[in-house]
């Protein structure tokens, strides 16, 4: 892709997409994803929810399996809108991690069973 077909998407984008698009682009340029952790030791070393044991890619595969945002908090009380919101982000800004997350746990369920 190119810079000016990129300039074009995002100015195509409404000004709630592009308040998300500037997030997005603020987290990943300071590598700072606030209220995400990677702790050696503590599930793995996977992308958590801070001050939780609860990892960024199951949040998004119960997402993609269609749980709510609201029942996702639901089932999860010390949860707040806003560290689902920060799982999101981090989650678009790094697929890769959490497919690959996702495609090994799968396959660990698979070994089990």
């Amino acid at each position: 892709m190119t810079l000016q077909e990129l300039t074009d998407q995002l100015l195509s984008l409404t000004p709630v997409e592009k308040a998300e698009a500037i997030q997005l682009l603020a987290h990943s340029l300071d590598r700072n994803w606030r209220g995400i952790t990677k702790t050696p030791g503590v599930c793995d070393g996977d992308a958590c929810i801070a001050g939780t044991h609860i990892p960024v890619w199951v949040l998004v595969d119960y997402r993609r399996l269609g749980t709510s945002d609201s029942e996702l908090l639901n089932n999860y009380p010390t949860l707040s809108a806003t560290d689902l919101a920060n799982a999101w982000f981090y989650a678009e800004a790094h697929l890769e991690e959490i497919e690959q997350t996702i495609r090994e746990n799968d396959e660990g369920q698979n070994e089990i069973s």
